[in-house]
């Protein structure tokens, strides 16, 4: 790695976020009839459903509003950042101020459900968009639905019944990992002790409960207590996507305290799944795997998703910067190199969400109810902000 490599692979990650991605979704989601974003759309930006799932409303608000603060003061990211918190704000909540899942395109609601996901991106958007417009009024409402979701994952009530009954007790990796996430993302607006303690909180749980040495792997689903489960596919599922999402929050809250021992403990996650979640036949990762290499109960196990790949991306870069590890940086360039060579639609600008496991299409979708402008855009501004960093230094 040398300073003409770090500066190509700036240039990249800029111009893909700035000439390719951000346009393509100004240009085919917004919705200037009913509000929000229609944004299930196909590889040439071709409508294929109406519906509006809230979280993807929710990220799309964040991203134009951290590009507006991060990036450039652009009227037209502030301005389609608007267009999405409106309708979030005027469409999302229900009456017991929980969050639908999905609306139709004017506004009524499709569904509804118990995960926290639709509050825990709103909470970014808001926190991102009060910022944005300088309306402390945005971040103080953020910083109460936060305060509520964190209630609720402690003291769930009739609004987010428990996923297994008692006879199986599980809880999943995804929301210690993303509340570690949201936490950060308020903590831009201003310090506060509570975020400290929650992240500490979410951090052990992933580091005591999930993490096991032991077996080489951050698993998906354990215990109450990270008791694990290897009688059943659900207790030996790993996801390596969600894992290297976690590690790199970790890693960026060591980065933040200059805390070297929190950076050390993040490191074995991304080895563990690396080398689980490489596909040494075909290339890339694949998308869940079972530890003790029995089948998989998802049936798209061995397919390549985007998101994945992206983590995995930050998070090696993430672990090259603060170690100077090279094998870091070879994971680095290998993940990069295959999703470049894989995901990207030349055609139409964008990335293809999901390929076989041969790395060929498997849909051509650009906005699901899943996936939208989050990911990506995501990966290329921390990238493109890391680059400069280290070309600094």
């Amino acid at each position: 790695m040398n300073k003409n490599r770090l500066s190509e692979l700036r240039d990249l990650y800029r111009d893909t976020l700035i000439k390719d991605v951000l346009p393509f979704w100004m240009k085919h989601i917004r919705d200037d009839d009913y509000g929000g974003y229609l944004h299930h759309i196909d590889a040439d930006g071709s409508l294929v459903s109406t519906d509006k799932a809230i979280w993807v409303t929710g990220r799309t608000v964040w991203l134009f509003s951290k590009c507006y603060n991060d990036v450039d003061q652009s009227p037209e990211w502030l301005d389609f950042a608007r267009h999405g918190y409106n309708f979030l704000m005027k469409y999302g909540f229900d009456t017991d101020g929980r969050m639908f899942y999905s609306v139709t395109r004017d506004g009524k609601p499709v569904r509804k459900r118990r995960y926290l996901f639709s509050e825990c991106f709103t909470v970014m958007a808001m926190s991102e968009f009060g910022k944005a417009t300088g309306d402390p009024s945005i971040i103080d409402e953020a910083r109460k639905l936060y305060r509520r979701i964190i209630s609720l994952h402690q003291t769930p009530d009739a609004t987010t019944p428990p996923k297994y009954l008692p006879a199986r007790s599980m809880k999943s990796l995804a929301m210690p990992m993303i509340l570690i996430g949201i936490t950060q993302e308020l903590r831009r607006n201003g310090d506060d002790v509570f975020y400290r303690k929650t992240i500490d909180r979410f951090i052990n749980e992933v580091l005591n409960h999930f993490l096991h040495h032991e077996h080489r792997a951050l698993f998906e689903n354990v215990g109450p207590l990270g008791e694990l489960k290897l009688d059943i596919p659900e207790g030996r599922l790993l996801n390596p996507g969600h894992s290297l999402e976690a590690a790199w929050f970790i890693m960026e809250e060591g980065r933040q305290r200059k805390n070297p021992a929190l950076i050390s403990a993040a490191l074995p996650i991304i080895d563990y799944s690396l080398e689980r979640g490489w596909d040494n036949e075909y290339g890339g990762i694949l998308y869940f795997v079972d530890v003790e290499g029995k089948p998989p109960e998802p049936y798209e196990h061995d397919m390549k998703l985007w998101w994945v790949h992206l983590e995995a991306l930050y998070a090696c870069l993430l672990a090259y910067h603060l170690t100077g590890e090279q094998k870091y940086w070879d994971w680095f360039e290998r993940i990069h190199t295959y999703s470049f060579d894989h995901f990207p639609d030349i055609k139409n600008g964008e990335w293809f969400g999901y390929l076989r496991r041969d790395g060929s299409i498997a849909n051509t979708a650009k906005g699901t109810k899943w996936k939208g402008p989050f990911h990506l855009p995501r990966t290329l501004l921390n990238g493109w902000m890391l680059f400069e960093e280290m070309l600094q230094k």
